[in-house]
């Protein structure tokens, strides 16, 4: 086995979690703005929001398990647990672990959606935005292929992408529609059981 093989793999399951998470904020843009009318909107295409979730927590578990096992930079679970406790890129590095951490606590709220306020998933879920720009400038200022022109076209197609949605989507707004009781679907407040 080449000695250099946790390099590569932390490498590429870096830039596919990237990959992953900028899927599902475009996804998740796509699905907040009303393209698909919530009454006609079918299970599968908010199951493909959560799948392109959980791949990026997957490939972070990979992309970190990787670099503690890769021996070319000598990480510690501190240094990537911890912002600014890696002498590494220290900087770029702490972007990466606050945006690992944002990551997590989004799955999490995610995954305990009907048990906790709306107010409060709402809050933890619109850090994808903040959570997505960290992560694309970790890649840059971190990532060993960031001088690479594929890597370097794909980010900015990929920032100019979310940027261009997430502008539509704040001066169109959410369209929000009736529902047979008259109340206004997606706006709905959390109730006592």
């Amino acid at each position: 086995m080449s000695p250099q093989m946790w390099w590569y793999v932390a490498r590429a399951s870096g830039i596919v979690a990237w990959l992953m998470l900028s899927a599902s904020v475009i996804w998740g843009i796509v699905l907040a703005s009303g393209a698909f009318p919530s009454h006609r909107r079918p299970a599968w295409l908010l199951d493909l929001h959560r799948w392109l979730g959980a791949l990026t927590l997957g490939f972070l578990g990979l992309h970190l398990g990787a670099l503690v096992a890769d021996s070319y930079v000598h990480f510690g679970l501190a240094d990537l647990a911890v912002p600014l406790a890696s002498d590494w890129k220290p900087m770029a590095v702490a972007a990466g672990v606050v945006a690992m951490w944002s990551i997590v606590a989004v799955q999490a709220s995610s995954l305990l959606r009907k048990r906790i306020p709306k107010w409060l998933w709402r809050s933890v879920h619109l850090s994808s935005y903040p959570t997505f720009l960290l992560v694309s400038t970790h890649g840059i200022f971190a990532g060993t292929d960031a001088s690479t022109s594929l890597y370097l076209t794909t980010t900015v197609l990929t920032v100019v992408a979310v940027s261009a949605l997430l502008v539509q989507r704040m001066l169109g707004g959410t369209r929000k529609r009736r529902g047979a009781a008259g109340r206004r679907v997606g706006t709905d407040l959390p109730t006592a059981s």
